[in-house]
């Protein structure tokens, strides 16, 4: 059997009564199985105890997932968040060091959905908390009294910048994807570049320039049932192949 990368992905922390537990969605590790064809390794959401460069020195990826909490706004000079948002401050303490940390290293990083909200603010963004109530934008979240299979099925067009790797993976302009989100891109950060634009002018994509592998951010969701599209796997391989890259294999 030959080796495989090493890809962690950062929990979040949520009481499972009466105790705090660390998870990850079954979806995104079957993701980096299935479709980057590596091992998923999950890191505890222990914020700054954990040290950052030591994880990094031993994992060959970082995929950053979506999540039902939101970014706290202090990080990115946002008003206080309504009452009863969720919020996992655990998690921001542990991710928003660790992508900084990888982007200096060279540890390719691929973002998904609140890891797209938490990449920008890393790099200086902002973030919109409730889109669907900005003017110009239409609902980007999902009905939650739909099944799974409609809340994660086509939502609305992306169109895919040419020249970018979205656009490459895709083989197309425009693609249809899922959208199941409630914040979104306010202020792009500086020193990336769009990848993918929602058909009411939400950027949904972007890389990290300058950076020495792959850094790259979506805000939908390729991990759900990524076997059955072409496009989400053709994402996950090409993370997956910058990872096996990274680590020599």
């Amino acid at each position: 059997m030959s080796a495989k990368p090493v890809i962690g992905i950062p929990a979040d922390r949520r009481f499972l009564d009466p105790h705090p537990f660390h998870v990850v969605g079954e979806k995104y590790a079957t993701a980096i199985r299935d479709g980057a064809d590596a091992l998923p390794f999950l890191i505890p959401a222990l914020g700054n105890s954990l040290d950052a460069k030591m994880v990094l020195q031993r994992v060959d990826g970082i995929l950053l997932t979506g999540s039902a909490s939101n970014v706290e706004p202090h990080h990115y000079g946002g008003e206080d968040s309504r009452p009863g948002t969720l919020h996992d401050p655990h998690r921001d303490s542990t991710t928003l060091p660790l992508i900084e940390l990888a982007l200096d290293m060279g540890v390719p990083l691929f973002a998904v959905c609140r890891g797209h909200q938490e990449l920008n603010v890393v790099l200086g963004g902002s973030l919109h908390q409730t889109v669907h109530e900005v003017a110009g934008y239409h609902e980007h979240r999902e009905n939650p009294d739909d099944p799974l299979e409609v809340q994660y099925g086509p939502s609305h067009e992306v169109r895919l910048v040419a020249g970018g790797l979205l656009r490459e993976c895709a083989g197309m302009d425009t693609v249809t994807v899922n959208s199941v989100h409630s914040q979104g891109v306010d202020r792009l950060a500086e020193g990336v570049t769009v990848e993918a634009v929602a058909d009411d002018g939400l950027i949904e994509g972007f890389r990290v320039d300058g950076v020495k592998n792959f850094a790259l951010a979506v805000q939908w969701h390729p991990e759900w049932q990524v076997t059955e599209d072409s496009f989400s796997m053709a994402i996950f391989r090409a993370f997956g192949d910058a990872c096996r890259q990274s680590a020599g294999l």
